[in-house]
């Protein structure tokens, strides 16, 4: 008996030591890339005329957390090389740094380790015997094939205006962000002077949907293309995903649609069109075909709810996900209709994962808090732009009422915190801030009053 106690607790010891070790690689390689893309961008061939490197570190947590604030006008203020470089921190921030690391193992070398293989197939969300190097490959190839689509289309507006060596790059530019739900453009005014133009509205809403629905919703669609075999949480996403979509679009227009600074001037087709691209884009990525800065302070809260609800689970985008918005609502349902337990399509939903999704959201809350009050100290913004601001950091949106740029060193450095939290997930990082406690004592219940 005392030998079996030693055992286990040497295998808890062992398993705890492990997941610490699986914590400090993902962290550590994530910190790692975002100080070598920090390097690269702060060198003088990267940049035209002065780059600092809080403004460059800035730059490259917004681009490897695939956030898309920028202190800087990116099509100014980088060179052609510079560019390149975030492009390649926006497709390993969006794909993610486990994918990539074993995609270029797999290139390079006949042999995948275990661990590898085992934190890859927790970061897209896989159970059970998958092959996940062939799995990797292919959903690399999927995000290849959805961007070149996206900039063979979007090239039939650019290569006519700019040519074909600079429109095809603006276009595959613009493809790159938008699927890895980045949000970078090379125009000082973003997409705003495509507002009207139905091409780009539409390519680029429809990159933004494709990249932030979850690579594990993709895998479930290819695999099981019956609504009945699909996975609990494939059906949760093909069904918020539009709902949100269109309650977006529709609060947009009813908000928007008299307010001459955004869509007051346009025409009724185009109202439409600009209110679908920013309900898209407003829980991923923060392109906007509209000045976010004029618009009433109800669109702004309502854009700031969407932005905090963010993508779907494994996918390029942020926020506290859309099944973890999800689950909190069937819980509410389940207490209100006094259900013994969580439910959906069938199945039921067990108390951690329920668990989980209120401490997400509560640990997102703290974090936000904590951020806002910060910048408070540091800024002399509005709170209404600093919330805005945070928010958009947070959820790795990227939409701003315009005071990025204008923000204090100590701001920025805030944020760049926050965007780093927004993408590794807040209740990961307050994971490996605590360590498991394995107990055998229950204590008895006892009631406490709430509400």
């Amino acid at each position: 008996m005392i030998n079996w106690r030693s055992n286990y607790a040497f295998t808890l010891h062992r398993e705890d030591n492990s997941r610490w070790s699986e914590a400090k690689l993902i962290l550590g390689s994530f910190l790692i890339i975002l100080l070598v893309g920090t390097l690269f961008l702060v060198q003088p061939s990267s940049h035209k005329g002065e780059v600092t490197v809080i403004n460059a570190l800035f730059t490259a947590t917004s681009a490897i957390s695939v956030t898309g604030l920028g202190v800087v006008d990116t099509g100014t203020a980088f060179t052609l090389q510079g560019q390149i470089i975030l492009l390649i921190l926006m497709e390993i921030g969006g794909l993610g740094q486990m994918t990539m690391t074993l995609l270029l193992i797999a290139m390079f070398s006949k042999r995948v380790g275990l661990r590898q293989q085992v934190l890859a197939k927790e970061a897209l969300g896989q159970e059970g015997s998958v092959n996940i190097v062939q799995l990797v490959k292919r959903i690399v190839l999927f995000a290849l094939i959805a961007q070149l689509i996206g900039t063979a289309i979007m090239a039939i507006r650019w290569v006519p205006d700019m040519g074909w060596g600079h429109g095809l790059y603006v276009s595959f530019f613009h493809a790159v962000s938008a699927f890895n739900n980045a949000g970078f453009s090379l125009f000082a005014n973003n997409l705003m002077d495509y507002r009207d133009d139905p091409i780009i509205s539409l390519t680029i809403p429809a990159l933004l949907i494709l990249g932030g629905v979850g690579f594990t919703v993709i895998v479930d669609l290819v695999r099981n293309r019956r609504w009945r075999k699909l996975k609990l949480h494939s059906k949760l996403m093909l069904l918020m995903t539009p709902a949100l979509l269109l309650l977006g679009t529709l609060m947009f227009w009813l908000l928007e649609h008299n307010n001459p600074g955004t869509l007051g001037n346009a025409s009724f087709g185009s109202q439409w069109l600009a209110a679908f691209f920013q309900s898209a884009t407003a829980r991923t990525a923060g392109f906007n075909t509209v000045d976010i800065g004029q618009m009433v302070p109800a669109s702004l809260l309502f854009m700031m709810m969407l932005m905090f609800i963010g993508a779907g689970a494994t996918s390029t985008g942020g926020g506290i996900k859309v099944t973890t918005f999800a689950v909190v609502l069937l819980a509410t349902r389940a207490f209100l209709t006094k259900r013994p337990h969580v439910t959906a399509f069938g199945r039921t939903l067990s108390p951690q994962i329920v668990t989980r999704s209120l401490a997400i959201i509560i640990v997102s809350t703290m974090v936000l808090m904590l951020a806002m009050f910060l910048l408070m100290l540091t800024e002399s913004q509005s709170f209404d732009k600093i919330m805005f601001e945070t928010i958009s950091a947070f959820a790795t949106v990227g939409l701003s009422t315009g005071i990025t740029a204008s923000l204090s060193e100590p701001g920025k450095l805030i944020l760049v915190l926050v965007m780093i939290c927004g993408r590794l997930g807040p209740l990961t990082l307050a994971i490996m801030l605590a360590r498991p406690v394995e107990t055998r004592i229950r204590y008895p219940e006892e009631s406490v009053y709430t509400g």
